[in-house]
């Protein structure tokens, strides 16, 4: 494995077919909508200090806009957002863990994990007609062949990075070209398929903004988060990204410290601090759009946001118990919460302001797409490493604590069921 070398900027091109927003019924819908998402979308980003009242106002609006806008696509195409998961035995038994050297915590197989159902469903959008297909690597390497495919954000994003690695290397050769030198992190990976001159990559950055403290050492109490100013490594290879897959907010949860420049604007959960709480929602916003704002300045290139992917700790943390269920939730027995489905809001609102100003703008060669699993993933708390984020647990009895992984996903896994989607937003209009 060589030293890393950073990728050449790639000199694109408009194009008037791949990825392009400009054509057909999607440009359609969206001139139609521009006018009154412009609207609406102004008197959000000066609404920051508005009364409750005024926010009332212009929120259901933009939840009628983003929901129409939605809907009219999904005319278009499948809306995989909604559905729920149908036993399909052998669906998810489609790659080894170990061979393509998943995170050991993830490799729920290896560690022993002694049921293996899980493995057993697939995802059926609820629209009629509408059908998930199986992840095809052919199909995926072919959509993307001669580009660069990069993950950003938090331990989800990587979770679903291993995951297309392994979905794609069970059927083509692969090596690896990156990895930390630090052993046990995976800050930065990269992977290359000769094949078809695929490049895979993973920048770790939980907050996607600069960040100091916590993210640079779990030790220390809390993160500081500069929301005027990109993590280093990723945005410094923006411009070498074809197809940008953005996934982030659980880091958003933690106490930390948000900065403009030098000036604090908040904090969250650091009450002790004598600063005005912050919370979630908006740090959220702001790097979501500034991360947006940075992939769509520059070159022709498809930009995939994917909504909050919630965890499942349903007891104590490290309580042995906290997510040993072993069966998907069926439909109606558990709702997205509140939280979770206000930062999926987010996530489809700036990205219809950005496909929106892509178009005002003349970009019509970038394009800007939700990955939703909000809902799909919310609905899996049998898809989890759970104590098998550990080898062999109980093989010395059953410990009273015992440390639990109910966020990221066992690998192979429901994560890989993002991957099929994503899969369908890279292909349908080609």
């Amino acid at each position: 494995m060589a030293a890393y070398q950073p990728l050449h900027q790639h000199s694109h091109k408009p194009s008037s077919s791949y990825g392009s927003v400009s054509l057909g019924l999607r440009t359609v819908l969206a001139w139609l909508l521009s006018a009154l998402l412009g609207l609406a979308l102004l008197h959000l980003l000066r609404c920051s200090h508005c009364g409750a009242r005024e926010k009332a106002m212009v929120s259901p609006l933009l939840q009628y806009i983003t929901s129409t806008y939605s809907q009219a696509v999904s005319t278009y195409g499948c809306d995989y957002s909604e559905g729920q998961w149908v036993r399909a035995p052998g669906h998810a038994r489609r790659y080894n863990g170990t061979e393509c050297n998943v995170k050991g915590s993830e490799n729920c197989i290896r560690n022993g994990r002694p049921d293996t159902g899980y493995l057993d469903w697939r995802w059926q959008p609820s629209a009629d007609g509408c059908h998930l297909p199986s992840f095809d690597a052919a199909s995926f390497l072919a959509a993307v062949r001669g580009k660069h495919v990069a993950f950003l954000g938090d331990s989800m994003a990587r979770n679903q990075a291993e995951s297309l690695v392994c979905l794609l290397g069970a059927s083509f050769p692969y090596r690896m070209v990156y990895q930390d030198p630090e052993p046990g992190t995976r800050k930065f990976w990269r992977w290359a398929f000769p094949s078809h001159d695929v490049t895979v990559s993973v920048y770790w950055a939980p907050f996607l903004a600069r960040a100091t403290g916590k993210p640079e050492n779990y030790s220390e109490p809390y993160s500081s988060v500069y929301l005027d100013a990109l993590a280093e490594r990723w945005s410094a290879d923006a411009d070498t990204m074809d197809v940008a897959v953005v996934s982030t907010g659980h880091w958003f949860w933690n106490p930390s410290v948000y900065y403009n420049g030098s000036v604090v604007v908040g904090t969250h959960r650091l009450s002790d601090l004598n600063h005005t709480e912050i919370g979630v929602f908006s740090p959220y916003r702001e790097a979501i759009r500034m991360t947006i704002r940075r992939l769509v300045s520059s070159a022709a290139r498809t930009v995939v946001v994917a909504t909050f992917s919630p965890a499942h700790f349903e007891k104590e943390w490290d309580d042995p118990a906290t997510c040993a269920r072993r069966l998907p939730y069926r439909e109606g027995e558990r709702e997205v919460d509140a939280m979770h489905a206000e930062l999926r809001s987010i996530v489809r609102e700036e990205t219809a302001a950005a496909a929106v100003a892509m178009i005002d703008g003349g970009r019509g060669a970038t394009t800007v797409e939700v990955l939703d699993v909000t809902k799909l993933a919310a609905m899996r708390p049998d898809g989890h490493p759970g104590v098998y984020m550990k080898r062999d647990p109980f093989a010395r009895g059953v410990p009273e604590r015992l440390q639990s992984d109910c966020l990221h996903f066992c690998l192979p896994g429901p994560v890989d069921t993002f991957n099929e989607i994503l899969l369908q937003l890279l292909t349908k209009r080609r």
